[in-house]
């Protein structure tokens, strides 16, 4: 029992080294000279793909991560991407969808109309 409860105490250290080590990356890249937005995102992405996090930018296949705040009409359009936890498959943070007029008489423009019915996490 005390092996085990060592052990736990010992994993959560490491987890905690691990987080902090990241923040240092992001922060590090955040304050490089001459960084954009762009790269900045594509480092952060990359930091959460080493953690273990999906972030999942269109509801393609996966309208479930999904939920809609606004808007009116067929389309959709991506406010927020959803995080998933790839370890469990469990939603970090759900994503946010805005509904949009379908152009021209179209479909749905970011995740087809089975968007519609399954609006909720």
């Amino acid at each position: 029992m005390a092996a085990a409860l060592r052990q736990a105490v010992l994993e959560a250290f490491r987890s905690r080294e691990e987080y902090v080590a990241r923040m240092v990356e992001v922060d590090l890249l955040a304050g490089a000279p001459k960084q954009n937005a762009t790269s900045l995102r594509k480092g952060i992405r990359a930091a959460l793909l080493d953690q273990g996090v999906r972030c999942v930018d269109a509801p393609d296949g996966e309208h479930e991560l999904f939920v809609v705040v606004e808007g009116d009409g067929e389309a959709f359009e991506v406010l927020r991407p959803a995080y998933v936890d790839q370890a469990t498959g469990k939603l970090v943070l759900a994503g946010q969808l805005r509904r949009l007029p379908a152009p021209d008489g179209a479909g749905d423009s970011a995740g087809g109309s089975d968007a519609a019915n399954g609006e909720g996490v």
